[in-house]
């Protein structure tokens, strides 16, 4: 128990650190409600600052209120009132006969009640999780019209999730095929509680004596209420007191019994993202020197709080049974990944609820037990039961907290020292700033004695650095120095900002557990366990049979097809998973209906121009990026698609600007898959804290820059880059000069294409317009734009819609704080704004040589259709999860995919403004030119209109050659 005294002794060092911050703004406090340790006290229980309306500021606001046992419920089906949305009994063969009531993803609902007893209560209600747009569901909660807490912005149920088949399939080839996952529709009994696994326990919320109103606000999917309950959760006993209850019972330990499970055969998921993957080592379960074998599940998919796995054994007799899982963690060194186990639906004892798995480079078996190696002991009826692992924080959560409000008080000091010495201090002067902030040294001491004890608890046991405390070490001298040198503070101002922005993204990265888990195993206490390492030699087999097979094994091919002479040749320049998903709904759904065999293959994007060039092509290609189209036609690559009769028919299911990259000489060599645009996302928690808005035009912009650099922060522009994996490593023109330039009627080429439109007013005026953001307003030009959002540093800025997906992955913490509008336009004289903004991505092409055209456009109708895209979109979202999410260019498709209303709506208005860029011979110039001029203005302080005067030249010379190289009239 060498960590939990560490943590107490932290508990007893930050205590009495906060004790001597009496002078600070914010006080620490003490939760009464976190006192749920193991060992029945607060593991790390101080708050040395409170989140604005946060939960901890409300819960210790009535902290010393009673909770009564009184248990209210009131019926969904009994509902006050309902504002945007319609209200529908539903009734199922599974739900109770007093009905529920189907709430829709737009709209609020009302309830009100009686409370007789004041006091603090949990929130439980049971719910049916009705088919949707395969997200989570989402609502926000008030009590008599307010919320409650910020936290209660974002109130989240879980789906759950089944695999499609019960036996992995396996392709013709013998590599299992990662299954699909449908969802189960099932009625589940939540208590409200916080999804980012900062709070172990649900929410308390208090109720005056009197009538309330509770309502639920849809942000996202439909969900079947039956009722809503006020009630306590039951306080769980700890092991010692559960053995107690074993020997007073009576209960034996069973014999003889040793019940094994693989963990791929989970029943049910709480993600569609927690698939069986493949751990190709010998020791593992099935395995397979060289064929794809999913073996485990979890690993580092499984690795968010609140995430789940629920499997169902059965023991052959009653009595008490130890729990063993064969499981590997290697992503966090120096840390433990938490679970919480729940047997039959509840967690049979408090240590269950925090079981930890240490870092290992290898398989393990881990049987559940307490730190001291003692197996725990859970006593089984003889039949069926589920097991449940999910992912928590355990005595990581209030650490998180603290380190949480650690960054919110050190960006406050820094807001202050700014005040005094701008962005950019006078090295040569002394600001006094010990004198001007009085509370400035003492605060820093106490961040440092936090952050230190913070660091000190995570080192361990053997006292050793880690990457994980690293940081922190660092952060703790440098805040320790700047107290002991407040003359040095001015000059360390930078180091200091990064190193509180880096302390952030800690937090996110020690907030990940994941875990794969290979199989399970319920026995008999003491009963000898399987090796879970592979030896020496059954490693030295596996590596030297690996390596011979790789001469035999076609790694690039996905399944086999027959009739191969007469079957249409497709690459996929992605990822296995995408391809794998691809051949299933290729046999399923087209070679079924049409008869025409496709023969799939997995390649790298940079083979496909050398095979071309070979002669070794395929017949039609998908997810090319918007460049490689006019490219190849230039060359004589390529099959005109205008030539097919339907094909007017056919473009129909586009936007006209996602066509535009594929035309060349009035002739189209694409058809789009996928079309990204960009969009404005911007932290509306941070934006109100400033009282500015969100901008509707550039001169919005100009007036919220200064507001936004007076406190530090940061306004996002895109920048273009290159794609390590495309076709070819053509820049494309940079999307925020694109967008100024085409809003103003400017346009990137003229006379057919025969030049560059660079150097006309219009095009110069945007390019002055773009460099003088950077060079005036000081803009940065290159940025992480997900993470400085995700920290605040930058809380508004320009990008593709795609980074939404991103945000929702990796930026759980801000769920509900941001949110996205249509980027910035420029004002008519009528009062509308017009919002062009360019688009970019990626099609399929058919080769001029391919054999059977006519299948291969059937092909490529079929997969560019509406039902072809919104299947795979959410077939790759269930296996992905929303990462995942398929910016599909079929504006149908789009309009079915798991988008919530507000923001397909928002996604939809701006798509109608997206302009294409064209491709032309020595187009390539165009982007990189322009980048050029742009870092030469910016960063040397050049003439903008000299600068784009010059590089316009070298972008004509290269055009002019190109089209005297294809044969094409030029610029006289």
């Amino acid at each position: 128990m060498r960590q939990s005294s560490n943590i107490k002794k932290f508990v007893a060092a930050c205590c009495s650190a906060a004790l001597a911050a009496g002078l600070l703004a914010i006080a620490p406090g003490i939760s009464a409600e976190e006192k749920s340790a193991e060992t029945g006290e607060s593991s790390l229980a101080i708050e040395p600052a409170f989140k604005a309306n946060g939960y901890d500021r409300y819960l210790d606001r009535y902290k010393d209120e009673a909770k009564p046992k009184q248990v209210i419920r009131f019926e969904a089906e009994h509902y006050e009132s309902v504002e945007g949305m319609k209200a529908v009994r539903f009734e199922d063969e599974n739900g109770k006969s007093g009905g529920a009531v189907l709430a829709d993803e737009t709209g609020t609902i009302h309830w009100k009640f009686e409370v007789k007893n004041a006091g603090l209560y949990n929130i439980k209600l049971r719910y049916f999780n009705t088919p949707g747009k395969n997200s989570d569901i989402e609502r926000e909660l008030r009590i008599d019209g307010q919320i409650p807490f910020a936290e209660a912005n974002s109130i989240f149920l879980q789906r759950t999730w089944k695999s499609e088949r019960s036996k992995v399939e396996r392709d013709d080839r013998g590599n299992d095929i990662r299954p699909n996952h449908t969802e189960e529709s099932v009625w589940q009994e939540v208590a409200l509680r916080d999804i980012t696994g900062y709070y172990e326990e649900p929410y308390f919320i208090y109720f005056s004596e009197g009538i309330h109103t509770l309502s639920l606000t849809s942000l996202k999917e439909p969900a079947v209420i039956d009722w809503i309950e006020l009630f306590q959760t039951e306080k769980m006993i700890d092991y010692k007191d559960q053995l107690d209850v074993y020997k007073q019972n009576g209960y034996a330990e069973a014999s003889n019994a040793f019940v094994k499970l693989q963990a791929e055969d989970a029943v049910l998921k709480s993600s569609s993202t927690l698939y069986p993957i493949m751990d190709r080592t010998p020791a593992t379960e099935p395995y397979h020197v060289s064929k794809m074998r999913m073996n485990a599940i979890g690993g580092w998919n499984w690795r968010m709080p609140g995430q789940w796995i629920e499997w169902e054994i059965e023991v052959p007799s009653s009595g008490l049974y130890q729990i063993a899982l064969k499981s590997k963690q290697t992503a966090n060194r120096g840390l433990s990944s938490t679970r919480a186990l729940y047997v039959d639906g509840k967690t049979p004892f408090k240590e269950a609820g925090r079981l930890s798995f240490e870092y290992s480079g290898d398989w393990q078996m881990k049987v559940l037990g307490s730190e001291a190696k003692e197996p725990y002991m859970f006593y089984l009826t003889e039949g069926k039961h589920r097991l449940r692992l999910e992912v928590t924080l355990g005595e990581l959560a209030p650490i998180l907290r603290t380190v949480e409000s650690s960054v919110l008080e050190l960006n406050s000091l820094y807001r202050k020292i700014i005040s005094f010495t701008g962005v950019v201090p006078d090295p040569f002067r002394d600001y006094q700033l010990e004198k001007r902030i009085p509370e400035l040294i003492e605060g820093l001491l106490l961040q440092s004695e936090t952050i230190d004890g913070v660091a000190a608890l995570l080192e361990g046991y053997d006292g050793k650095t880690s990457e994980r405390t690293a940081l922190l070490q660092t952060l703790s001298y440098q805040l320790k120095d700047m107290a002991k040198r407040p003359e040095t503070i001015p000059s360390r101002l930078e180091p200091f900002k990064t190193n509180v922005g880096a302390l952030g993204t800690w937090m996110m990265q020690v907030k990940e557990q994941p875990l794969a888990v290979d199989y399970l195993l319920v026995t008999s206490p003491g009963a000898d366990l399987p090796r879970a390492k592979a030896t020496f030699f059954e490693k030295f087999v596996h590596e030297n049979a690996s390596f011979l097979a790789s001469f035999f094994e076609d790694y690039a091919s996905v399944g086999t097809v027959e009739n191969e002479d007469e079957a249409v040749s497709v690459w996929v320049l992605t990822g296995r998973d995408q391809a794998q998903t691809l051949k299933k709904m290729i046999d399923n759904d087209f070679t079924s209906e049409t008869g025409i065999p496709i023969n799939l293959q997995l390649v790298s994007a940079n083979v496909l121009l050398s095979a071309t060039l070979a002669g070794k092509g395929p017949d039609v290609a998908i997810q090319v990026g918007n460049d490689v189209p006019v490219n190849f036609a230039m060359r004589g690559a390529l099959q005109d698609l205008s030539e097919f009769e339907d094909f007017d028919e056919v473009i129909k299911r586009f936007q006209p600007s996602a066509m535009v990259p594929y035309e060349y000489l009035g002739k189209y060599y694409a058809l789009p898959e996928q079309q990204i645009f960009p969009v404005l996302f911007y932290r509306e928690d941070i934006l109100h804290e400033l009282g500015l808005s969100v901008p509707e035009t550039w001169e919005d912009v100009y007036q919220m820059i200064p507001v936004l650099q007076k406190n530090n922060l940061q306004f996002g522009l895109p920048q273009a880059t290159l794609d390590a994996s495309a076709v070819t490593d053509q820049m494309p023109p940079n999307p925020a000069y694109t967008m100024m330039l085409y809003q103003s009627d400017g346009e990137l080429y003229q006379k057919d294409g025969k030049s560059s439109a660079l150097d006309t007013e219009v095009s110069i005026q945007a390019f002055q317009k773009w460099t003088e953001l950077y060079a005036n307003y000081k803009l940065p030009i290159t940025f992480d734009f997900p993470n400085r959002f995700r920290t605040g540093e930058m809380p508004i800025g320009i990008a593709d819609y795609s980074t939404y997906n991103h945000l929702s992955v990796s930026a759980p913490e801000i769920r509900g704080l941001w949110d996205f509008a249509p980027v910035p336009g420029t004002r008519l004289d009528n009062g509308d704004v017009r919002r062009e903004a360019p688009g970019r991505g990626f099609g399929v092409v058919m080769f001029k040589d391919a054999e059977h055209k006519q299948a291969a456009w059937e092909f490529t109708k079929w997969w560019t259709a509406k039902e072809a895209q919104v299947d795979f979109g959410l077939e790759m979202e269930g296996l992905m999860g929303i990462a995942a999410r398929y910016p599909t260019a079929n504006i149908e498709a789009l309009q079915e995919l798991p988008w919530p209303t507000a923001d397909l709506t928002k996604l939809m208005g701006q798509w109608q403004w997206v302009k294409g860029i064209p491709e032309v011979p020595g187009g390539y110039f165009t982007g990189r030119h322009l980048d050029n001029a742009f870092r030469r203005v910016v960063l040397q302080g050049d003439d903008a209109r000299e600068t784009i005067d010059l590089y316009v030249r070298y972008v004509n010379e290269e055009m002019t050659i190109k089209r005297k190289e294809f044969g094409l009239p030029i610029e006289k």
